[in-house]
């Protein structure tokens, strides 16, 4: 559902992605994780199409994200972790707007919107405009918008920014839930607690290279170590230096 074929982004002498290849299968939740300016970000960018590679390329089902974007962004939302959201709009306005995006049926629109604004805990705020809300309750709103259309693949750059525990655990059960439905989640952060919980496999990127993918216990192998997700991680980026 995710391919990435020897990803490039150089920004002048700067690589930021270097040749970073990945497949993620349908109804995989997979967590990217390292350290600031490791190029999680950038390679999120990259499969999205908000950025055209150096070199290499990124399909979404089937489609590659530079030549076919229309296809690869029918199938996938994505949220960035400080998404772009109307003001002057309320929560409800923004919903009826992206389901027009995806052409959705204005009955299928509403009875999705109601679920998972329900299930978000987001009835209080809905007819508020976006411009008066907290940052952790757009972030459940922007959540919910690209939720909307029922995605084949979901993609999310640091889901937690901003949220409550409550609201945290309620990401997360809603996320590995429709994974488990079929639906491909791609998952970058910092917070190892996500991928030491629901994550199917994680990948560590560093350095701009992916230098480990696998399953905890696979990691595990990789690093020689039998701790904890933290002590993986600081090994292999340390061993990646």
């Amino acid at each position: 559902m995710i391919e990435l074929d020897q990803l490039v982004k150089k920004f002048g002498d700067l690589t930021a992605v270097n040749g970073v290849s990945l497949k993620i299968a349908r109804g995989e939740f997979f967590a990217m994780l390292g350290p600031n300016a490791a190029g999680k970000t950038t390679t999120l960018k990259l499969l999205t199409g908000l950025m055209k590679p150096t070199s290499g390329s990124a399909r979404i089902c089937g489609f590659d994200i530079q030549t076919q974007p229309l296809e690869a962004r029918r199938r996938m939302a994505y949220v960035p972790d400080f998404p772009f959201l109307y003001d002057k709009l309320t929560a409800w306005e923004f919903f009826r707007f992206t389901g027009q995006l995806f052409q959705l049926e204005a009955a299928r629109m509403e009875k999705n919107a109601r679920e998972l604004v329900g299930r978000f805990h987001l009835d209080e705020f809905a007819d508020r405009a976006l411009e008066g809300l907290s940052h952790g309750t757009r972030q459940r709103v922007a959540i919910v918008s690209a939720l909307l259309h029922d995605p084949e693949v979901f993609v999310i750059d640091e889901p937690m920014v901003g949220l409550d525990p409550q609201h945290a655990r309620i990401v997360k059960d809603v996320l590995k839930e429709r994974s488990l439905a079929g639906m491909t989640v791609l998952v970058s952060t910092h917070q190892l607690s996500i991928a030491e919980e629901i994550a199917d496999r994680i990948g560590i990127i560093h350095g701009g290279r992916l230098i480990a993918v696998g399953t905890r216990d696979e990691l595990r192998r990789q690093s020689h170590t039998t701790g904890h997700l933290e002590e993986i991680f600081l090994k292999l980026t340390a061993e990646g230096s």
